[in-house]
């Protein structure tokens, strides 16, 4: 957890409700000390690398959050810069909930899991679509090649 972190999701009124549950102490410790990171370092770069799904959430024009699960071959999200992610976008359930939200709100937060060792990373991000016709050369970074599914 990075300072920056804490600063977007400890809002005054997350920090009154922990004061309450007793663990603000804690998180105000950790507050003076957690590193100022604004990118990606190689721990985070590997774990990325390893996952083969992730979960990504949107906000809707009504304000309400929506949560997609999104999932292709290992190292199918990619790490571009320490700032930027990318990834193709396979066909699904063609919803399309998440590319309709992110529309006219960028803000994600993307939960990657690993469950076998029960770790996590959890990343807040602005998200920008790409077409997939109009930009042939992000297209060819992000899509992996033998893997079946159509981009969309």
């Amino acid at each position: 957890m990075t300072h920056r972190f804490t600063q977007l999701m400890f809002t005054p009124t997350v920090k009154k409700v922990q004061q309450t549950m007793g663990s603000r102490g804690a998180y105000q410790r950790f507050e003076a000390y957690a590193p100022d990171q604004a990118g990606l370092g190689a721990e985070e770069r590997d774990f990325i690398f390893r996952r083969d799904s992730f979960y990504m959430a949107t906000v809707s024009e009504t304000g309400w959050p929506y949560v997609q699960h999104r999932g292709g071959p290992r190292g199918f999200l990619k790490v571009l810069d320490d700032r930027t992610l990318g990834f193709a976008d396979y066909r699904g359930n063609r919803q399309y909930v998440s590319v309709g939200n992110l529309e006219k709100a960028d803000r994600v937060s993307l939960f990657l899991m690993d469950y076998a060792n029960r770790r996590r990373l959890k990343l807040l991000g602005h998200a920008r679509l790409v077409d997939r016709l109009n930009d042939p050369e992000t297209l060819e970074r992000l899509q992996d090649v033998g893997y079946g599914a159509h981009v969309e």
